[in-house]
């Protein structure tokens, strides 16, 4: 579970990597929910910690529906 500091670094990571101040990370719904990823108020993802060995890693997982690639 990530706590709310690197919720914090991550959102300031991922808003200085895309250049878009409207990416938020949110604590997810649940007690071992992972944190949520949002652009706007349009929901992208979630990102799961990962500890392995002493070492911490951030996986972001995004779903695309193919409705959402209509032209």
């Amino acid at each position: 579970i990530m706590t709310p500091e690197e919720m914090a670094k991550v959102q300031k990571y991922l808003r200085s990597l895309f250049e878009n101040q409207k990416i938020t990370v949110k604590k997810g719904d649940g007690n071992n929910a992972p944190a949520e990823v949002y652009v706007g108020k349009e929901f992208v993802g979630v990102i799961y910690k990962d500890v392995d060995d002493g070492e911490v890693s951030f996986d972001w997982n995004m779903s695309i529906l193919c409705d959402d690639l209509q032209d």
